[in-house]
């Protein structure tokens, strides 16, 4: 038995939480035992437990990244556990303590996003690169884009295997449950439904979604409505713009839902306006297991999950007339937006599923193991 423990930061339950949680879902567990540590506190320990990962509760590391004392600690931490391999989830400090320890290291890479200029050009290059290949033996790349992240950052891409994330699917509704949800959310008979679910940060893009919603009423559309499930930093900015533009009566902002896989069921188009921050987003590929076409912005690793044409429309990021364009696109042929569906029902069957991501992250700890590079 291969025991692998898995490093995380995190006080919350963020995208690198559920990719651990997902992961156990669909683990070999004839061959693999997970175990994780997390902050003092944090949410992932009920979860992760409920999953079946053995979890240490560690002092100090709350999302941050590195710092000295917290080194130490997860040396300590390390030894307790006895693991063949330890995986990190954007942890410098675990990766240090692993490899002072002589244990090998995977560290995963969660997110796309610009890469500054003081780690595309020396000396902040050569030192990106000296960190990052010293302290892994294998960085995991959740997406082509996060890929050409860290070789933009000067990061030998022989270090690097691309991962795509994968996901349980989507429980469809029976039609009856779904037109009861429907109307409690009270979408109109009729009216093509979009939704958001993400957080609520300027990166998100969702005030390019209100803009585009404007853009809809100033042609006299008011066929549609858009629902924004989430919270955070950008919330009352969020509000503040959907009144200001008038686009309080088809853009509904619904808080914090528990009920996301409910909700994805109310949709007939998902959206994502993402222009900051994405890598592969677990909300595409959940609407994707329940047939929702996709219009999303052509920024980060979209353009490896979303097929434009094909499973759903990219347009290019903050572009929101471009985004109302695409919107009416779907609301006016709904055959096209059938089809897109079907195609990104089969697509997410092939490549996104839960299954696929596990196995392939388990090809990675058996290679490692075998001292394969």
């Amino acid at each position: 038995m291969t025991k692998i423990l898995n490093i995380i930061s995190d006080t919350n339950i963020g995208g690198a939480g559920r990719v651990i949680l997902n992961y156990l879902r669909y683990a070999d567990r004839s061959r693999f035992e997970t175990w994780a540590a997390v902050p003092r506190g944090s949410l992932l320990k009920a979860p992760l437990e409920e999953a079946g990962a053995e979890v240490l509760e560690v002092d100090g590391i709350a999302d941050r990244s590195y710092a000295r004392e917290d080194v130490k600690i997860l040396r300590d931490t390390i030894r307790q556990a006895g693991p063949d391999l330890v995986h990190t989830h954007g942890c410098l400090s675990g990766r240090i303590a692993a490899r002072r320890l002589h244990i090998p290291v995977v560290y995963s890479r969660h997110s796309a996003f610009p890469v500054p200029a003081r780690l595309k050009y020396p000396p902040g290059r050569w030192v990106n690169k000296l960190v990052n290949e010293r302290y892994a033996d294998r960085i995991i790349a959740v997406s082509p884009a996060t890929r050409d992240n860290l070789t933009e950052g000067g990061i030998s891409p022989k270090k690097i295997t691309v991962v795509m994330n994968g996901v349980s699917p989507v429980e469809p509704l029976p039609e009856q449950k779904r037109e009861a949800l429907r109307r409690e959310l009270e979408l109109p008979p009729g009216a093509t439904a979009f939704g958001i679910l993400a957080r609520i940060e300027d990166y998100k893009g969702h005030q390019y979604i209100a803009q585009a919603a404007r853009l809809l009423k100033d042609r006299g559309r008011r066929d549609f409505r858009v629902l924004a499930a989430g919270t955070g930093g950008y919330e009352r900015t969020l509000a503040r713009t959907v009144r200001d533009l008038d686009v309080e009566d088809v853009v509904k902002l619904l808080g914090f839902r528990s009920d996301a896989d409910r909700l994805l069921n109310a949709l007939d188009v998902q959206l994502n306006a993402s222009y900051g921050t994405e890598a592969t987003s677990m909300a595409l590929l959940e609407g994707m297991s329940l047939g929702l076409p996709t219009i999303a912005s052509d920024y980060g690793g979209n353009p490896y999950v979303i097929k434009d044409g094909e499973t759903g429309v990219l347009f290019p990021s903050r572009d929101s007339r471009a985004l109302a364009e695409a919107m009416v696109r779907l609301m006016d042929h709904p055959e096209q937006r059938a089809a897109m569906g079907q195609k990104a029902r089969a697509d997410f069957e092939n490549r996104f599923t839960g299954q696929v991501f596990a196995r392939e992250t388990e090809k990675v700890y058996d290679s490692i193991l075998k001292g394969e590079r």
